[in-house]
Parts: structure tokens; C-alpha cells; sequence
């Protein structure tokens, strides 16, 4: 197999979130730079600047009124290669992470959902602090990061004790890497990229109450699940779960939702596929 057909295969054509996400990001990354070389050998510099600004995630609200998509396209925008790359492996760690547990739908969400309104609480921001007030007008903003912050966030707040391996430090659990992460947003906001620390902070901010009010079975979820439709085909994407169900301990009965999504998953895939969690939730309920 060549190198083109295993990229094709693996993340072009892939049904996998995680892998279709980076692979957006990539593609758009290398066009943009493509054309930007193009243009600086012809010397027309300014129209890659142009163009680009068409789809960043302007704080101006006249501007933003005449490019409402730049919600969307502004975080498949990266300045610099180690923009680029930081981002993406972030989103591969904590996104594959989120996907093995919950499946594509919800990474759609988390990073589709969490994006957009880390926009809006820039854009907000933008237009109530005093600190932005002679600068909004030509503010911008652009990358993956509030998107792969609610994602992070996400998954650290549905296994916060789950430990991965840093180097230098040893196992760590998610929960005090999500911490360290938006202190490091907070502090940052005094320094010279504040807006787009505020942008992480929303899409962290998202991606917590996103898994806290899908565990409550709340109205929030049948939203999540309307917007969701928006980012992906149907007939293509399929979620699955894996020891979904962690928040049901100490013999707690397990939530009216919870089994719902038992049975659901029982339908698609046969009683087979369950977790040895989800079949002792399944007892649990049969014995009340």
C-alpha cells in the first residue's frame, strides 16, 4: 500500500472524527501555504492575506454580521506550522480518548459545538472589556485551539483519574491537565495574546458542562444531538460505545438514559458488544 493510499484511507476517507478533523486541518493548512508561496514568488503578498481574513473570526460585530461561516472556519485555520502541529497532536491524544469512550458523535460535538462558542465568548469579550476597546476593530482571531480545549476538557472531566504518561513527569491524570491548561489560559489573558486565551477558555468552558449535562440527561443533550446532524452524514458516521457508563458506582442504580443507551447499542450491535460495565448495569436495572 502507498503512502497516498494509506493517508487516503486512514484520514481522508475515514469515518473516524478524530482522523477527519486533523485531516481537514491538514489539507487546508497545506493550500492556503501552497497558494501563499505562489502568490510571494509573483509578489502578491496581499492576496493570501486576503483571502485568508475572509475566514478568520473577526471581533467586530459589523464584520462579523458580513462573514457569519468565520464561526466555523476560523478554527481550520492555523498560523504557522507549530500552530499546526500542536494542535493536532493534542486533538490525537485527548480526541482519540474521547471517541474510544463516546464514539464520533460526540467528538463532533465537542470540537464543532466547543469551537463555536469559544468564538462567541471571544467575541464577547471582545466587545465588553475596556482592555479591547481600540482594537477590536482589526482583531481576529483563527486555530483549532478552543475546539481541541473543549475536547481536552471533555475527556477530563469523563475520566478525570484516567492517568496518561508525560515526559519528564511520569503518569499524570487528566483532571490536573486540564487544570494546569486553563490556569495557564487565565494568566495568559494578561499577556499579549489575551483574546485567543479567552477563545480556549470558552471551548474548555464548553467542554466541561458538555459532558456534565449530557451525564444529568438534561435538554441540553437533545440539542447537542439536533447541532451534531449539522457536521456529520448520517448514513456514514455510526457511534459506539466502550465502558461508557463510569459514572454509575457503589452499586448506584443506573440512570433511565443509561439504559436506553444500553438497549440502543444492544439493537445495533447484539448483547455481545456490551462492556462487562454496561451488562452489570443491565442487571442492576433488571433486578428493580
Amino acid at each position: 500500500m502507498s503512502l497516498l493510499t494509506e493517508i487516503k484511507q486512514n484520514y481522508i476517507y475515514s469515518n473516524h472524527a478524530v482522523r477527519r478533523i486533523i485531516a481537514i486541518n491538514v489539507l487546508i493548512f497545506i493550500v492556503i501555504s501552497m497558494v501563499h508561496v505562489f502568490f510571494t514568488l509573483f509578489q502578491f503578498s496581499l492576496a493570501t492575506h486576503n483571502l485568508v481574513s475572509v475566514f478568520t473570526l473577526p471581533a467586530y460585530l459589523p464584520d462579523l454580521l458580513k462573514r457569519p461561516w468565520s464561526l466555523i472556519t476560523y478554527m481550520f485555520l492555523h498560523d504557522g506550522v507549530l500552530h499546526l502541529i500542536f494542535n493536532m497532536l493534542w486533538l490525537y491524544w485527548m480526541g482519540n480518548l474521547l471517541h474510544e469512550y463516546l464514539g464520533n458523535k460526540r467528538v463532533y460535538q465537542a470540537y464543532f459545538l466547543g469551537g463555536i462558542f469559544g468564538g462567541l465568548v471571544y467575541i464577547l469579550a471582545y466587545n465588553i472589556f475596556p482592555l479591547f476597546a481600540t482594537v477590536k476593530a482589526v482583531a481576529f482571531a483563527l486555530g483549532a485551539s478552543a475546539g481541541v480545549l473543549s475536547v481536552t476538557v471533555a475527556v477530563a472531566t469523563l475520566l478525570p483519574d484516567y492517568e496518561v504518561k508525560l515526559l519528564f513527569f511520569g503518569f499524570v491524570r487528566l483532571k490536573w491537565i486540564a487544570l494546569i491548561i486553563v490556569i495557564l489560559d487565565l494568566l495568559g489573558i494578561s499577556g499579549g495574546n489575551a483574546g485567543g486565551h479567552i477563545a480556549h477558555l470558552g471551548g474548555a468552558a464548553f467542554g466541561f458542562m458538555f459532558i456534565r449535562y449530557l451525564y444529568k440527561h438534561t435538554v441540553f443533550e437533545g440539542m447537542f444531538d439536533k447541532l451534531a446532524g449539522i457536521f456529520k452524514k448520517k448514513s456514514r458516521l455510526k457511534v459506539h460505545y466502550k465502558t461508557t457508563y463510569l459514572k454509575t458506582e457503589n452499586g448506584k442504580k443506573p440512570s433511565e438514559h443509561e439504559i436506553d443507551l444500553i438497549l440502543d447499542k444492544i439493537n445495533r450491535s447484539g448483547y455481545d458488544s456490551l462492556s462487562k460495565l454496561e451488562k452489570e448495569q443491565l442487571f442492576k436495572a433488571s433486578k428493580d
